[in-house]
């Protein structure tokens, strides 16, 4: 047996016990006469004794020849401490060690292996398996499983099934780029590794399957942003004989027993908004309504007041940061230049001050009087001390621009706690989105999503005003999962197809194994699934996804520890049957 005991166990209710510690040397303090040693585990810290006194010659030069991180077994005594240490569970004992065993050394690690390091990220990367030693990165893990066991558990307990869907697949053209797989076994075509496995869980609805789940590897070779990974999980469902109702109940339950049991508190009644609504009050689809700042639109206040900038707009619309009068002029030109930034694109912004002495002022004192400006605060219901930003333009840009300033000033001003929730469904969605580049419609969300009954026939007369069946839970301004009601007409996905702009060979080639499912009785369904790495992470009262993933990829979606992708033999490619060394 290598252990008796873990080093996060011992209390004084062992004292005297003769016991077995197994671990990693975190620290060593040798007093000459005295050593003590950190010893650790997964579990947590024992600290051990050698005493010339009460300790061998042998055993304490066997001590001193001892390393950072190597492995070693100890037999050993309770004993009190006579300094103890609250901070941690065993901090009452120590280990009078009789017997050491060297089970491995180690060279000097390239960081150090506690909760504050020197390594730096790119080092802690490439020996990312060092890392998982520090309490920061093993503690998120363990958060993550425990998170995973609590949604098995739940949907086990709505009688959802687990299933394993196949993670080679068909290559599809919608959607993001997929990672294609050569087949040696049939030369020149590929798999794919898939993005999501919706077309398999429709199939197991028509299964008769008729509560699906699955927390899955997905994948999407796509253009990596920030804390964004080329593979990453979702907890995968689908459900049939549903309408969104009931999707909506059911994952609303999912996430708020997650949040009582992190938080102690029940969340109530989730809030409901349109995506239109949405748009309007804040400028994008997943809001953060922790804080306020929502839109206010001042078309009919400011037009005709032979400022051009504002005149020429589709749309002028502010926001109003509350108790942020005092903004020295050069703070405020820093925000000017922040949304000037090409990420943003704004060309400028107006300002307007409501200051603690009631007077008004602003950066268009020379177009708008007293008046006028005493209209404006009052349409942003501003009093005195707030301070009222304002940008103008195209629409749908505009909105964006200043989403991107409102979240920028909610983290400036402290107003995105971690460890406050506020989830919130979005809801009706457009179905389709126009690309004036290829000059036919997307789907706003996938191929399957069912429009709203009562928007059906926009089909055949307007298509881009039709919603969608669909829905999105956000999470303090993330979109931590969403899904729709799917289409089970073999009918409407046709004309579906149609007018993405899939001829019938197309159709049939990409979808024809759906298509014919649905001849055979396809119940009614509807589905949705989590980012499994997000939903943790925010939960965890963060936002940075990597942290949560055992052996995440960096930035440019490479594994610095492994070195992949890279380069593979030419008789592998030969095999393949693909380019080989600049020959066809």
């Amino acid at each position: 047996m290598f252990r008796t005991h873990t080093n996060g166990d011992l209390t004084l209710e062992n004292l005297n016990e003769n016991v077995t510690l197994a671990g990693w040397v975190q620290t060593i303090r040798d007093k000459g006469f005295m050593i003590w040693i950190d010893l650790r585990d997964r579990y947590g810290i024992t600290q051990l004794v050698f005493d010339q006194d009460r300790s061998s010659v042998q055993l304490m030069e066997e001590a001193k020849k001892l390393g950072r991180e190597f492995v070693i077994q100890v037999e050993g005594k309770v004993i009190e401490r006579t300094s103890k240490n609250p901070k941690i569970p065993t901090g009452d004992i120590e280990i009078l060690v009789e017997n050491l065993k060297v089970l491995n050394e180690s060279q000097l690690p390239p960081f150090t292996i506690e909760d504050e390091t020197d390594g730096g990220e790119e080092i802690r990367m490439k020996y990312r398996y060092l890392d998982i030693r520090r309490n920061p990165v093993k503690d998120k893990l363990i958060f993550r499983h425990k998170m995973a066991q609590k949604v098995r558990n739940y949907l086990s307990q709505q009688d959802f099934i687990e299933v394993e869907t196949p993670v080679l697949i068909k290559s599809t053209p919608e959607g993001a780029r997929d990672f294609v797989v050569p087949s040696r076994m049939n030369p020149g075509q590929f798999y794919a590794l898939p993005q999501s496995p919706q077309t398999f869980k429709q199939l197991l609805m028509v299964g008769g399957i008729d509560r699906y789940f699955q927390i899955v590897k997905c994948f999407r070779d796509e253009d990596l942003r920030a804390d964004r990974q080329p593979e990453f999980t979702q907890i995968d469902c689908e459900m049939a004989f549903v309408e969104q109702e009931d999707v909506l109940e059911i994952f609303e339950g999912m996430t708020a027993t997650l949040l009582k049991d992190i938080t102690g508190k029940d969340t109530g009644k989730f809030p409901r908004m349109t995506y239109d609504e949405a748009m309007t009050r804040y400028g994008n689809d997943k809001p953060d309504i922790r804080f306020g700042m929502e839109f206010t639109e001042l078309n009919d206040l400011v037009k005709g007041k032979d400022f051009k900038i504002f005149d020429d707009a589709e749309l002028v619309v502010g926001i109003n940061t509350e108790g942020c009068a005092a903004y020295t002029r050069k703070q405020i030109d820093a925000l000017i230049d922040w949304v000037k930034r090409p990420q943003i694109g704004a060309t400028g912004m107006v300002w307007v001050k409501y200051q603690d002495d009631g007077v008004l002022t602003s950066s268009v004192n020379k177009f708008y009087d007293e008046a006028s400006l005493k209209q404006i605060a009052e349409k942003f219901n501003a009093k005195p001390g707030d301070l009222m930003l304002v940008l103008s333009g195209d629409a749908f840009q505009v909105r964006t621009q200043l989403s991107a300033l409102r979240m920028e000033l909610g983290n400036r001003l402290g107003l995105r706690k971690g460890d406050e929730f506020a989830p919130l469904w979005v809801v009706d969605f457009p179905l389709l989105e126009w690309d004036d580049e290829t000059g036919r419609y997307h789907a706003m969300h996938h191929p399957f999503t069912s429009p709203k009954p009562e928007d059906i026939h926009l089909l055949q007369t307007d298509p881009g005003k039709a919603r969608a069946n669909a829905y999105d839970l956000v999470l303090n301004g993330n979109e931590i999962g969403g899904g729709s009601v799917r289409i089970f007409d073999k009918e409407l996905q046709s004309r579906m197809f149609d007018l993405l702009g899939f001829t019938k060979e197309e159709a049939e080639a990409q979808f024809g194994f759906l298509m014919n499912a649905f001849k055979y009785g396809a119940p009614p369904h509807a589905g949705l699934a989590f980012g499994f790495d997000r939903l943790v992470a925010i939960l965890d009262g963060n936002e940075v996804i990597r942290d949560y993933i055992a052996f995440p990829k960096n930035n440019s979606g490479r594994d610095v520890m492994i070195d992949a992708p890279s380069a593979i033999a030419n008789e592998q490619l030969q095999e393949l049957f693909l380019k080989l060394d600049g020959d066809h």
